[in-house]
């Protein structure tokens, strides 16, 4: 079906909600400057909502994004679904808005001016009724992933002061935020990317150019989520709703990050490494040429980082001989640049301006149990 088919259909059969409007699919050279006029989410002030056509969903293990709470969901035209893959993002069908909306519990505290909210220890916010008291949180941005047919594009909208609306920041924005956990403050400039910025990360095969989603792959969404108010994992309720095509119910097993559960700590380091690095660090990514693989089916050896030295890392190696030093996190590349906020050291480049303390913490564990001399 051709776009214009579909934007058609889009404004002449998609079910209205009542209060709000129906999801609209703007031209790719005409996208609105107003996050309200999609019909994705919605705020007043007072709460943020969901387009009751729009199907939220949640990761396994989520890229880290300086502490904040993410909602993400998914709308496809009507009658069409997504294509299940075993391996890599599912295959959604052009139309397809996916939307990710950050934001943050309020601290109650103020700072010098600055907006000072809970540095979280979980990744969702979402209650069942698919809503956000906006006394309680704050909304940063929303980033949407628009899927149209000569592939995708990334939108990033800011959100304003009355908590209303947001509007399109082409070229980003950033906030002066101060994270709160117990006593302590943690100034940090969170940055919302580019559209530029946007496909440095979606943009996982280097050769081909194309935009990608990277969150929504099978393992990740091998997992239940409360909204549907059953067991059932979200592949089978997307099966069973008709948003997904081809899925006989046997999927990867999915590994959460946090709280552990039944995962090793060798699955989930595994599971966060592909989450947080692997957009770039893979065979095709834009880090090829550093021939480190931290893909989830990677082998651990050499590529891996495993005794492997830097290619080319200047100030990044911190004087480090190996990436990953077998026993030693502190002598390992990987860990100092995880423990580092500098620009022209820290990894990932883009998407943090805070250092993940788990996430170096369990790194730094796997490493220290890890067998091996690198002489």
């Amino acid at each position: 079906m051709r776009l214009s088919a579909i934007l058609s259909l889009v404004v002449m059969l998609v079910a209205c909600d009542a209060a709000r409007g129906p999801v609209t699919l703007h031209p790719a050279d005409r996208p609105p400057e107003r996050l309200s006029d999609w019909g994705i989410v919605f705020a007043d002030g007072k709460t943020f909502e969901l387009n009751a056509d729009v199907v939220p969903y949640d990761l396994n293990t989520p890229l880290f994004s300086d502490y904040a709470l993410k909602m993400r969901t998914v709308w496809m035209p009507p009658g069409m679904s997504a294509s299940y893959m075993a391996e890599g993002v599912l295959d959604f069908p052009v139309g397809t808005i996916i939307s990710k909306t950050f934001h943050y519990e309020k601290s109650g505290h103020q700072k010098n001016g600055s907006l000072t909210v809970v540095k979280a220890d979980r990744e969702s916010a979402l209650n069942e009724d698919a809503e956000l008291d906006l006394s309680d949180y704050v909304l940063i941005e929303t980033r949407l992933l628009v899927h149209y047919e000569d592939g995708w594009t990334a939108l990033p909208y800011v959100w304003n002061e009355t908590q209303t609306d947001a509007s399109l920041e082409i070229a980003g924005d950033d906030r002066q935020l101060g994270l709160v956990a117990g006593t302590d403050t943690l100034d940090i400039v969170y940055v919302v990317p580019d559209k530029n910025q946007c496909g440095g990360c979606h943009v996982t095969d280097h050769g081909a150019k194309d935009l990608q989603p990277i969150g929504p792959k099978a393992w990740q969404l091998n997992r239940d989520y409360s909204w549907w108010g059953n067991d059932a994992t979200q592949l089978e309720n997307w099966s069973g709703r008709g948003l997904l095509r081809g899925f006989d119910g046997d999927a990867p097993a999915g590994v959460r990050w946090s709280p552990p559960g039944q995962a090793t700590l060798e699955q989930r380091v595994r599971a966060y490494l592909d989450v947080n690095c692997a957009h770039c660090h893979n065979p095709a990514g834009a880090a090829d040429t550093s021939a480190l693989h931290l893909n989830l089916d990677a082998p651990v050896d050499r590529l891996y980082g495993i005794c492997k030295t830097p290619v080319a890392v200047g100030r990044g190696s911190g004087d480090r001989p190996f990436d990953i030093y077998p026993g030693r996190p502190q002598d390992s590349i990987l860990v100092y640049r995880m423990q580092h906020s500098d620009p022209a050291i820290a990894m990932p480049e883009l998407g943090r301006s805070a250092v993940h303390t788990e996430g170096v913490t369990a790194v730094s564990d796997w490493i220290a149990a890890l067998n091996g001399d690198c002489r």
